[in-house]
């Protein structure tokens, strides 16, 4: 009990720094963010919305553990990224307690340790989004498939109690799973039916009792999904399974991705070539992993590797590409290394070298990269002037962090404003304000009111990978 607590409390902290310095990155953590405060306002723990209007890219599952996370911290950046945090020591601590079973208590901590220390844990392990849960409930479901499936020599079947409770981590892993992100929570089923191929075991297919398990775990799915889906009208289906996944698979979303046949051909293994830059430092030994592979492998190793090609397969065939997308597979990935920890030569300075690298980022980078956040430097420049009751607009410059970080002071929703809508808003009597790109101001405003105050703010937009000079013209009534 001392090493999980131990582990779950240096997990949480080496993910939990720097949080509050780092402003929310456009586009998704702030959407998540403020999905989650209009959530709490509207007390509508259904069907999220952001900026007054439906949201159904993500099922809820993430907005509750981040009303829980507002509740005890209040809504601000550090609250909407705690979750997070959490879900990430969480992974580590489910490695730690898998990899004790597939080997010894060794094989844990370098399992834990591997995936906690490689690159896209470091930056998704902080990050206000879903992914982290979904890791979590993915590979608690991985997990239960190899204990049911796979791990013969320490199942006990008197009583039955240890396949009882395997089988129902497994399917409410994956309900879970599918309630912090889709449908891709549902990758594990995928593996124990591959896996089943290869290992040949006698009753394998009747320890998972599929028919009474997929009822299960759609029943605990439509707990929400029915209210959801008559609250909006069958329409969160159609949008967020429709659009956010059919789509997402087939055609490029907000830019990433491939614009045509040939680009898409070209992208085929992007996957395969980030993993060395998602997964590093522990990416260096993939060939020899591979190698090692080739040369031996177990029924164990047929597991991991089915659940993490699975994983990869599925999104490199899907059009809209980011590097994130096959964050599920490096829980398995990670196991498959640190059962060889030995034959790979792994330096145990190097884990204390990285965490000592990734903390003084975390700790003494980050607070030197809030000035390059527009939005947010508007917000804090002009909070003494922004009132609850405030009308705000923007024009040619609409990204969530504008909602997040000004409705921290102000009641109302943005109001996203064409260039000839621009005047004619800021005309209207009454206390408002409205966000653009500087070069856009004389455009739009060729005279503008002496009495209105002026803030301006340059930076980066992450979401566009553009430098932006955003003025905030504010008029106070």
């Amino acid at each position: 009990m001392r090493n999980y607590v131990v582990l779950f409390l240096g997990c949480l902290l080496f993910h939990l720094a720097g949080t509050w310095c780092l402003p929310l990155i456009d586009r998704d953590e702030p959407r998540f963010a403020e999905a989650t405060r209009e959530m709490q306002e509207r007390r509508d723990y259904i069907v999220p919305y952001f900026n007054n209007q439906f949201r159904f890219d993500k099922p809820p599952l993430t907005y509750w553990f981040q009303v829980a996370s507002y509740r005890i911290f209040g809504e601000n950046d550090f609250a909407a990224r705690f979750p997070t945090a959490v879900a990430a020591a969480l992974v580590a601590l489910v490695l730690f307690a898998w990899g004790k079973r597939i080997r010894d208590e060794r094989a844990g901590w370098w399992a834990a340790i591997i995936f906690t220390l490689s690159l896209q844990t470091f930056i998704h392990g902080k990050a206000a989004v879903a992914d982290m849960w979904l890791v979590l409930f993915v590979t608690l479901a991985h997990w239960a498939g190899w204990e049911l499936g796979v791990n013969t020599e320490r199942r006990t079947s008197n009583a039955g109690h240890p396949i009882a409770w395997w089988w129902v981590t497994f399917y409410v892993s994956l309900a879970l799973a599918f309630l912090a992100k889709g449908p891709i929570g549902w990758t594990p089923l995928l593996t124990v039916a591959i896996a089943q191929r290869f290992i040949r075991q006698k009753g394998f297919a009747a320890r998972f009792k599929f028919v009474r398990g997929v009822l299960l775990m759609l029943a605990l799915v439509c707990l929400w999904g029915v209210p959801a889906l008559v609250q909006t009208h069958g329409e969160f289906f159609w949008v967020g399974i429709g659009k956010h996944v059919l789509q997402r698979s087939i055609a490029t979303m907000e830019g990433h991705g491939a614009s045509s046949i040939w680009m898409y051909l070209a992208l085929l293994p992007f996957y395969f070539i980030t993993v060395f830059v998602s997964f590093f430092p522990w990416s260096t030994k993939l060939p020899a992993l591979w190698k090692n592979l080739r040369a031996h492998r177990d029924s164990t190793d047929q597991f991991l590797l089915a659940g993490t090609v699975i994983i990869f397969g599925i999104f490199t065939f899907v059009q809209t590409k980011l590097p994130h997308y096959t964050l599920p597979a490096f829980p398995l990935l990670t196991l498959l290394v640190a059962r060889r920890t030995d034959s790979l030569r792994f330096s145990k300075a190097l884990p204390i070298n990285i965490a000592a690298i990734y903390l003084a980022v975390a700790v003494f980078v980050t607070p030197f990269l809030a000035k390059f956040f527009p939005a947010y430097n508007l917000a804090r420049d002009s909070q003494p002037n922004l009132k609850p009751d405030m009308e705000f607009g923007a024009v040619d410059f609409t990204e969530p962090s504008l909602v997040w970080y000004f409705r921290d002071r102000i009641a109302k929703f943005m109001t996203p404003l064409k260039r000839k809508e621009g005047a004619e808003f800021m005309s209207r009597s009454g206390s408002r304000l409205v966000v653009l790109p500087t070069e856009s101001v004389n455009n739009v405003f060729p005279n503008v009111d002496a009495s209105w105050r002026s803030y301006r703010e340059s930076g980066f937009n992450v979401a566009k990978g553009q430098r932006v000079d955003l003025t905030m013209l504010l008029k106070l009534e």
